[in-house]
């Protein structure tokens, strides 16, 4: 079965994330490493949020790719880097994240439902 991975969007820079955090945006943040079974996981779990919540932005950062991006966002957001992680960012400051097999679709949705926008 395919996955609908329309809102999940990749970060190669960190002037992506820099412009995502200065227009004070909401959305999750999913650190990935291609590395790690963990993290093959994680990512099938993200999928499956992304296709159950076409409308919630996800950004994904490859970390052992663009490693500059992923200390960007964990240098920006003041949040201790892991991997898989993912954070959700809502007006430009992280609100809630998590990280290894803390990584699952119904965490992601609770998650968006219990920290509304500002």
């Amino acid at each position: 079965m395919e996955q609908d991975t329309q809102s999940l969007n990749p970060w190669r820079r960190p002037e992506e994330f820099e412009a995502f955090v200065e227009t004070g945006q909401d959305g999750f943040i999913f650190k990935h490493s291609t590395r790690c079974s963990i993290s093959s996981f994680a990512d099938a779990e993200v999928q499956s949020f992304v296709s159950a919540h076409p409308e919630v932005p996800v950004y994904q950062v490859l970390v052992v790719e663009n490693r500059d991006t992923s200390r960007a966002v964990a240098d920006g957001l003041q949040v201790t880097h892991a991997s898989p992680q993912v954070i959700l960012v809502r007006d430009g400051k992280a609100v809630w994240d998590t990280s290894h097999n803390g990584v699952t679709a119904d965490a992601l949705a609770q998650a968006w439902q219990n920290s509304p926008a500002g």
